[in-house]
């Protein structure tokens, strides 16, 4: 293996054991400051929940959310040294003390097939081989009833994203059909995206005790050479003991909730979409600055998604089924993915 194709695998193996180091750091935090929990979202999304193999066909990703910056920096918990960097975050200065910040730090990986993964030779109707193996870092400022979030995403594109080693490993680990046709998939590319969103928390608009019934809307964009979109959307929930947060996430960008918190029990019902007006997606459009394979996108594509989610204490488990309308010209139909994700407080 070349240095240049051993590279990313370092990057990341480094960036996991930070991030292990981290969390290895903290524990002390969460028995004495139970009010400042850091916060693991652990993903798995996979369209086997559905029964096909195609498509977006799966998607992994582990995020770790710190406790609010500015209370977390007044707490006495972090070295001096590092007070100097961390106040010049972006949210950490701001003078509005209902305000509250947080940041996140996230690796993942998504993987992209056409329909028939047993043929060898480059089928021109169907959308390409790709893979997408990244780390982003988010800042999240919220009030009461919105959040913002700006994120950065970095990562690799084609052969160097490993996604084509992943996928085999995992098939004949599993027993399933070997995909055959990773030689035509995108050329390496180095991915970045800037994101923006904005969340709205609307008041339950029906309750009984504990039971109620709220709404969450989103509005946000996306530039780079990865995607170029603007999105909104809106989630409604009806459940018992409703989390103050801003409902259900899947893996895309902005999509964490960031500010969920710890609840004794509870769970609600919801359902949600996602819609996207879409300028640039290198997963259809190919790549940018070498010749590829690519498909005719769609400008405009929806999630339509509903599921159900529980918690007790520190632990939050979250199924998601999603409905993706067409995303390019001569796709046969609309796909259909399933969305694990385990939460947990410390």
């Amino acid at each position: 293996m070349s240095l240049f194709r051993s590279g990313p695998l370092i990057f990341f193996s480094g960036l996991f054991l930070s991030l292990s180091c981290l969390v290895a750091a903290t524990p002390s935090l969460a028995r004495e400051e139970p009010e400042l929990p850091w916060t693991v979202h652990v993903y798995f999304e996979n369209d086997l929940f559905t029964g096909t193999d195609r498509n977006y066909t799966n998607g992994v990703k582990i995020s770790l959310i710190s406790p609010d910056l500015a209370d977390f920096v007044e707490s006495g918990k972090l070295p001096e040294w590092s007070l100097a960097y961390i106040s010049r975050l972006p949210f950490i200065n701001d003078p509005d003390p209902d305000l509250k910040r947080k940041v996140e730090f996230s690796v993942g990986q998504n993987m992209y097939t056409p329909a028939d993964i047993s043929r060898s030779d480059l089928i021109v109707g169907d959308r390409p081989y790709a893979g997408w193996t990244y780390c982003a870092t988010a800042f999240h400022a919220r009030s009461r009833e919105w959040m913002d979030t700006i994120e950065l995403q970095l990562g690799m594109i084609g052969p160097n994203s490993y996604a084509d080693e992943t996928q085999k490993a995992v098939h004949d680990l599993r027993d399933l059909q070997r995909p055959n046709g990773w030689e035509h998939q995108l050329k390496n590319e180095p991915g970045l995206a800037a994101i923006y969103e904005r969340k709205w928390q609307f008041a339950p608009f029906f309750s009984n005790g504990a039971f109620a019934m709220d709404a969450i809307s989103h509005l946000g964009c996306s530039l780079g050479n990865v995607a170029t979109y603007a999105n909104t959307g809106f989630e409604t929930r009806l459940g018992w003991n409703l989390p103050d947060d801003f409902g259900v996430s899947l893996i895309r960008p902005a999509g964490n909730t960031a500010f969920s918190v710890r609840q004794q029990q509870g769970g609600y019902l919801f359902a949600a979409v996602n819609s996207r007006a879409v300028l640039r997606d290198i997963f259809l459009d190919g790549n940018t600055f070498a010749d590829s394979h690519s498909v005719g996108k769609k400008p405009l594509v929806a999630d339509l998604a509903g599921g159900a989610a529980l918690y007790f204490q520190q632990f939050k488990l979250t199924w998601t089924q999603v409905l993706r309308t067409k995303e390019f010209d001569g796709q046969p139909d609309n796909h259909s993915f399933g969305s694990l994700i385990l939460s947990f407080f410390f």
